[in-house]
């Protein structure tokens, strides 16, 4: 499906560079192209840089370089250039609107990825994973994306939902036959069949806390009594003055929030309000949010004082954090301020091996993700953050799967999986009460629709617009 007119966008902001790029694509792509470089060869080379000399209808504008993409072997799947310009805004501004007035029309948000799903250059979640790309902001968000883009997780969801589709087939035959009472679809077959892709469903749901958590960002709370050490320890891991520190109990009162990549995962590390009993009711508003941030939280990191509190009364603490946050999050005990008392910063071996996993304590969240039991350091000193920075990536390592599998990262891929896996789990039901073939059809059908929703087969206007309106324009 080709629109009919041919749209523009400077491909990159304007002014952030030596060197700006203009995209066309669109049936009127060669024309347009030729109406601001008509000194350039009438059909270029495809795919091979042409130098050009750019005008408009006041003369001369530019000199740049125009590659010419025809279709449909192009990202778009429509004639396509590309017009390398020098990076003034003046410049870019003054060739979009020669470019207008040839005759091209200004891209909408997204509407070049959007003419490439319509084009069947990409499926509807490879579509996705090119805005993923451009708003990954770590190593691993940028792989995630990567691997979405290559086009595995759409073969397996095509492969599920193309399964269904045989075995649905089968079912509405016998509809066709019902006087004679036949069975086209073996009844163990199904089952199996569906108990195969329903255990295929949760794991690609279970994998979205590893996916989101990469795509956003691990979000991390830093909690403790006031004076702990909090925010020495936040300006520590971020290696710069972030937030404020003082010897006065109760400086921080509202959350600070700051985002560094460790080990190509970006961590989000929430600084709280230093968490003791206080009548002061601007000091209490900040102690509950302190709580409800670190029930919130991936990680939380109980800072403890090493010079005022002894490790009996620091775990006493620790089980009261834990009944008041829940068990989702991983609970990291740490004692600062160690270089106070003169002990030595141990590695986190030998904690393990002197402490061991204190899960008495409550340390540690219901997905084990914190390793070994309290971690000695000294902020200020910046001594034992590796071992901590350590305990930070093996709770990401320990939500992840086995290397190489697929990972769903978008919130709408799992509300159409679960909705998937609740008919697959109804038309189970249905086999094993004998229910109707009506009924039982209609439940593949509704699964296969789901599945198909992921990768676009079935998809409703008003969900495109959405999906496509946040993308950026040019892309």
């Amino acid at each position: 499906m080709h629109q009919a007119d041919t749209i523009v966008a400077i491909g990159t902001p304007p002014g952030t560079g030596a060197i700006a790029l203009l995209r066309l694509s669109g049936p009127e792509t060669v024309r347009i192209m030729h109406a601001v470089a008509p000194t350039m060869l009438l059909t270029p080379e495809p795919r091979q840089a042409t130098f050009a000399r750019l005008r408009d209808a006041e003369g001369p504008v530019d000199e740049g370089l125009i590659t010419f993409f025809p279709g449909p072997h192009s990202y778009t799947g429509e004639d396509l250039a590309e017009i390398g310009v020098h990076g003034s805004p003046y410049i870019q501004q003054r060739m979009l609107e020669a470019l207008v007035a040839a005759g091209a029309r200004l891209a909408q948000p997204g509407e070049f990825t959007q003419r490439a799903f319509l084009n069947k250059k990409l499926d509807l979640s490879q579509a996705e994973a090119v805005a993923d790309l451009i708003a990954s902001g770590s190593r691993a968000a940028h792989k995630l994306a990567l691997q979405q883009l290559r086009g595995g997780y759409s073969r397996q969801i095509e492969d599920l939902r193309e399964q269904l589709i045989s075995l649905g087939a089968l079912v509405e035959l016998e509809l066709d036959f019902g006087e004679e009472d036949v069975e086209f679809a073996d009844r163990a077959e199904l089952v199996r069949l569906l108990d195969n892709i329903v255990a295929v469903c949760d794991r690609l749901i279970g994998s979205f806390r590893y996916g989101n958590a990469v795509k956003q960002g691990i979000p991390v709370a830093i909690v403790g009594a006031p004076n702990s050490g909090k925010s020495t320890l936040l300006n520590a891991l971020l290696q710069e003055d972030r937030a404020i520190v003082s010897d006065i109990p109760g400086t921080t009162r509202d959350t600070v929030e700051e985002a560094i990549t460790l080990g190509g995962v970006l961590f989000r590390f929430i600084d709280t309000a230093g968490i003791r009993h206080t009548e002061d009711t601007v000091e209490r508003l900040g102690i509950e949010r302190s709580y409800k941030r670190a029930a919130e939280a991936s990680i939380v990191v109980f800072l403890g004082d090493a010079s005022a509190l002894s490790e009996g009364a620091f775990h006493t603490q620790v089980r009261m954090l834990r009944k008041r946050i829940g068990d989702g999050p991983a609970v990291i005990p740490v004692m600062n301020k160690v270089d106070l008392v003169g002990r030595e910063v141990k590695e986190m071996k030998a904690v393990r091996e002197e402490r061991g996993v204190r899960r008495e304590s409550g340390v540690g969240g219901t997905n084990g993700a914190d390793g070994g039991g309290v971690l000695h350091i000294s902020a200020k000193k910046e001594q034992g953050l590796e071992e901590l920075k350590a305990r930070f990536l093996a709770h990401v390592h320990g939500l992840q799967g086995q290397e190489g599998d697929i990972v769903v990262t978008n919130a709408r891929h799992v509300e159409a999986l679960s909705k998937a896996k609740a008919a697959l789990l109804s038309a189970k039901q249905g086999v094993d009460q004998a229910i109707s073939g009506e009924l039982l059809a209609t439940d593949l059908r509704e699964a296969q629709y789901q599945l198909g929703a992921i990768t676009g087969k079935i998809t409703p206007e008003d969900l495109l617009g959405s999906i496509f309106s946040r993308f950026c324009i040019g892309k």
